[in-house]
């Protein structure tokens, strides 16, 4: 067969429209969205559904390749739709489901390919969660919305017609047709890159390829012969750590997570050291921008080869980041972010090839960076807006994404404000002396009994506290090495609550006399957390860390309590540290506003979960677009009542505040009396621990 008479083939064979036969007609009703209609004899199930926009997904275009097109026959009488449904008023199981099943296993009992079963009678259809485009995938946190499943990429499996001395034409015009023949897409375009790989595919593929669309327009992809998965990578770039999602397009399933440390830190822990840095050594910008683009790329790598994966399958990126990690990773200059007014270069959404940015994955690839609000609250904040979803709640949400740059939103669907606090690094581990990121044998859990000052601990990897049998042993081959972010804020804690830390944050050297925990260190005294090797003190310098961390947190969280007028109803801890820290403990030290503990929750990484929702999500995006040009932003560098609120929020909890749901739940030391000494000063009594 010629290559004219296989194209002229191809076209018969597909898919007729179901009124242009003239047999009987029958009712077929899908369900769950309840579209109906009436089909001739002889009409597939797929094209039926294609007729009436029922959500039933398909890759190959109807050839039983694929398997997303995959219904149930509901049997029986069905009196609301006044029709008869059985399994027999369809055609039987053909050679095309033989050949599919033999391959790909065996279908559920009474499944069918929607693309292979004929109507020959009325149905009621079924179409499960996994045969619909638009399925959702559920989260687990019951406040949070579910993400539905509509990805900017898509694949279309076609047939090209062979090239042919008697119809010129080039190989692209000919999949440009193939794909406004059997698809629909009738204007499509290619960049370079991929146009560079179209003749090898398309003789590799026999002239049956895979084009993976962007929007419906632009092919950034092409494989040969029928290609049914298609990834994707959220990264949320923090200015710490490094996450990245691959993330399968059509089922939203996460087969592989990795991270890593910016590799930035050397240049600065904290944010306005790298500005400093890239301001003080000509084309230090570059070197950060290098630095990261490196770091994501390898953790690209990484989680292809833990997901057997190839590179060319992963065909779009998002990427959430603070604003100076946004401008950084997009090649452009943050230095007008080291001082007011604190101006974004862009604070759009933002798109650009991937191979722009130093990734190797799909030749025409793109990389979506979600959109900055202003200032220094980015497109992180953004993506745990998105996540979270204030702005579709009547409830007044705290949204408080905790890192070495703590960016705040409160409000609801009526109002939503914004600010950022210069927390620095000391909550993830840093400028502590004994601190050290979340790894196996870090401290995460602390109790100190009221009685002896005795602390027992927990580490990641063992599920043991450390004052029970077999402690030791399980932890023998990681030790005890350090004290995580979570660790440390109840360590903390738990000596404010046991009186070995006053109110205003000073270790009570008096204890020294009762216990060995409590250790002079030149001038000041420190608590000794663990005995081992190495020895964990937590110092005086330790503590002021955290109360200038915390206190920073808080007076942000209070601008925007005072310029909304209004209290938190329910208040969310996001980012890879917030996810770990008992809510109990974070507002014993004052780091969240008191309100009901049972209304405080944990979003984990909130920031890359969003950046999923817009990888997975085309209308995502365009609502987070919309939302952030609503957020009103407070820039607390500018705020007179930040100081005093500053300043307040040193003490644990507070100096100023109430925290009567605290208070019901927990026995705080009494108040330090005016005129009381600090660090010598007798202890009063201490509070029982908490249940």
């Amino acid at each position: 067969m010629g290559a004219k008479a296989r194209l002229d083939h191809a076209r018969a064979v597909r898919v007729r429209p179901v009124r242009a036969l003239t047999l009987s007609a029958h009712r077929v009703v899908f369900t769950p969205s309840g579209k109906r209609g009436e089909f001739a004899d002889g009409a597939s199930l797929l094209a039926a559904a294609r007729e009436l926009g029922v959500d039933l997904d398909s890759v190959c275009g109807g050839r039983g390749i694929c398997g997303r097109c995959q219904i149930d026959i509901a049997e029986g009488d069905f009196a609301k739709h006044a029709l008869l449904s059985s399994a027999g008023h369809v055609t039987p199981w053909g050679e095309v489901e033989s050949r599919y099943a033999d391959k790909r296993g065996a279908l559920p009992p009474g499944r069918r390919l929607g693309c292979q079963a004929r109507i020959c009678g009325d149905l009621v259809i079924d179409v499960p969660p996994e045969s619909q485009v638009h399925r959702q995938v559920v989260r687990k946190r019951a406040e949070t919305h579910p993400i539905e499943i509509d990805p900017v990429v898509r694949l279309y499996y076609v047939e090209v017609g062979e090239p042919d001395m008697h119809e010129p034409a080039s190989d692209f015009r000919r999949l440009q047709q193939a794909l406004s023949e059997q698809w629909g897409l009738a204007e499509t375009n290619v960049d370079l890159a991929t146009l560079a790989t179209l003749q090898k595919t398309l003789r590799a593929g026999q002239w049956k390829v895979t084009a993976a669309l962007r929007k419906g327009r632009d092919i950034v992809a092409i494989m040969p012969g029928f290609a049914e998965r298609a990834y994707g990578v959220a990264i949320d770039v923090g200015s710490t750590t490094i996450a990245a999602h691959l993330t399968e397009l059509a089922s939203g399933e996460v087969v592989a997570a990795v991270g890593a440390m910016n590799p930035q830190i050397r240049f600065g822990e904290d944010l306005m050291s790298r500005v400093s840095y890239v301001m003080m050594n000509p084309g230090g910008d570059k070197e950060l921008t290098r630095a990261v683009r490196e770091a994501m790329d390898g953790l690209i790598g990484e989680a292809a080869r833990e997901a057997g994966v190839s590179r060319g399958e992963i065909l779009e990126v998002t990427i959430v980041g603070n604003p100076i990690m946004h401008h950084l990773v997009l090649g452009l200059d943050p230095t007008e972010l080291g001082g007011a007014p604190f101006a974004l270069t862009i604070d759009a959404a933002y798109e650009a090839r991937a191979r722009e940015l130093g990734l190797d994955i799909a030749p025409g690839a793109f990389v979506y960076a979600l959109p900055c609000i202003a200032g220094h609250v980015g497109a992180d904040a953004a993506g745990v807006v998105l996540a979270e979803g204030p702005h579709l709640r009547e409830e007044l949400t705290l949204l408080v994404d905790v890192g070495t740059n703590a960016e705040i939103v409160f409000g609801n669907r009526d109002r939503l404000l914004a600010c950022s606090s210069p927390t620095g690094p000391a909550f993830e581990g840093a400028q502590i002396s004994c601190g050290q990121r979340a790894a196996p044998g870090a401290i995460e859990r602390v109790r100190i009994d009221r009685a002896t000052l005795e602390p027992r601990f927990k580490v990641i990897g063992c599920d043991l506290w450390s004052d029970e049998p077999g402690f030791a042993a399980v932890t023998e081959t990681t030790g005890v090495t350090g004290v995580c972010g979570s660790g440390i804020i109840e360590a903390i804690a738990e000596m404010f609550l046991a009186g070995i830390v006053s109110e205003d944050g000073v270790i009570d050297g008096a204890l020294a006399e009762r216990t060995k925990r409590v250790e002079q260190v030149g001038r000041t005294f420190a608590y000794i957390l663990s005995e081992g090797t190495p020895r964990l003190l937590i110092y005086q310098t330790d503590v002021r860390a955290i109360q200038l961390a915390k206190a920073a947190l808080y007076a942000g969280a209070k601008l925007l309590m005072e310029r909304a007028g209004a209290a938190p109803d329910r208040v969310t801890l996001a980012g890879a540290f917030g996810s770990h820290i008992d809510p109990l403990y974070a507002m014993t030290l004052g780091l969240i506003p008191d309100c009901d503990l049972a209304k405080v929750a944990s979003a984990g990484n909130a920031a890359g979960t969003g950046a999923r929702i817009a990888l997975l999500n085309l209308a995502a995006r365009a609502e987070i677009e919309t939302v952030v040009r609503k957020i009103e932003k407070i820039e607390t560098a500018i705020e007179p009542a930040f100081q005093r609120h500053f300043v307040a929020a040193m003490a644990f909890p507070n100096k100023e505040d109430a925290f009567p749901h605290l208070a019901s739940r927990i026995a705080l030391p009494p108040r330090k009396e005016p005129g009381g000494e600090g660090g010598r000063r007798r202890r009063r009594g201490a509070a029982p621990a908490p249940s």
